[in-house]
């Protein structure tokens, strides 16, 4: 549940200008409610906290955007092909911006790692930074997109094109091969989704 610490009127005017609805809060401690989608901003004194299950684009919209991020991905897959998941996390100098992981259906691993890529670059468009650091531990794909290597499989191919596609949107990239252990955080969103089943 994303805790937002901002100016809540400044918040507000956001909000409406980007076309959702605000409405009064429900207590004497609420100072408005806006939804969208899946999601409910809840904004009292110096703060808005947002619920729900999808909270990533309301709070794209209330915090500040642009900026510069570094982007962990990891896709897991138990068998090849298999069950399979994604795990990502945005980091800012402040810390963790957002962090994700979904269970995808059956892939393989190669699958699973771009479909982890383009959802994490999904989130960063949303949360509109300007300039992106992208670091995973799968080689194959980080050579793949960097035109190192070619696609010969179509379904990789396709992916890789949607992943430059997505790139194509930030001022600045960057897309990197790091070892797990420095990508261990998206490793562990991944895999907890998969045994969440």
């Amino acid at each position: 549940m994303p805790v937002i610490e901002c100016d809540v009127e400044r918040a507000r005017e956001r909000l409406e200008q980007a076309g959702v609805a605000v409405e009064p809060g429900n207590t004497d401690h609420e100072r408005w409610r806006a939804d969208r989608g899946d999601a409910t901003a809840v904004a009292y004194d110096d703060k808005v906290v947002i619920q729900g299950a999808s909270p990533r684009k309301l709070e794209a919209l209330l915090r500040d955007g642009g900026g510069r991020a570094h982007l962990y991905w990891d896709g897991a897959a138990r068998g090849n092909p298999g069950p399979a998941a994604v795990g990502w996390v945005l980091v800012t100098g402040d810390g963790i911006v957002a962090e994700g992981g979904e269970r995808i259906g059956r892939a393989t691993n190669n699958q699973a790692e771009y479909e982890a890529l383009i959802a994490a670059l999904e989130a960063a468009r949303d949360y509109g930074f300007d300039e992106l650091h992208c670091r995973g531990d799968a080689e194959l794909i980080v050579k793949q997109v960097r035109g190192e290597y070619d696609t010969n499989d179509p379904a990789l191919r396709e992916k890789r094109v949607t992943v430059r596609e997505h790139l194509s949107t930030f001022d600045e990239w960057t897309i990197e091969h790091v070892p797990r252990e420095v990508n261990e955080r998206a490793d562990e969103l991944a895999n907890e989704a998969l045994d969440a089943a």
